[in-house]
């Protein structure tokens, strides 16, 4: 099911920056560095992504490390997740914590990001009693260790 096309618009900072691009609908849009880095194990740094991106009224977006970042390279996104709303229209930076040492060349896939709606206004209602439909944690298939 096809959903509507969002507009963003992207500023390169660098001669280095390689072009963001979507693939195919529903997935994730890599982001790279714009240059090489070298941290020690236990050292933090803000690596530069190269962009500045504008987001539509009502959306955000969400940027993670790729999945193969943390075992390629040792670094870990400080922060999890990103959360950039349409406000914040500076460069992006990935936050890294070394956990070896690492040297990273430009222009390696570390992070990707996807655009969504921003969260509506949620209600909270308290209540007394809510029955526990599945049985506890981990019920559904989840790690069974013994």
């Amino acid at each position: 099911m096809s959903q509507e096309n969002v507009l963003i618009k992207v500023k390169y900072e660098s001669k280095f920056a390689n072009p963001i691009e979507q693939a195919h609908e529903g997935e994730w849009i890599d982001l790279r560095l714009v240059k090489d880095y070298e941290l020690q194990k236990g050292d933090f740094k803000y690596l530069d992504l190269g962009v500045r991106i504008e987001l539509p009224e009502g959306y955000e977006a969400i940027v993670a490390p790729r999945s193969s970042t943390c075992k390629s390279t040792g670094l870990i996104q400080a922060n999890s997740i990103g959360v950039i709303d349409n406000q914040y229209h500076g460069t992006w930076y990935f936050p890294a914590y070394a956990t070896r040492d690492v040297f990273i060349k430009a222009g390696s896939r570390i992070a990707q990001f996807r655009v969504q709606k921003i969260q509506p206004k949620i209600e909270i209602q308290e209540i007394e009693f809510l029955e526990d439909t599945r049985g506890g944690l981990g019920s559904t298939g989840g790690i069974n260790a013994k």
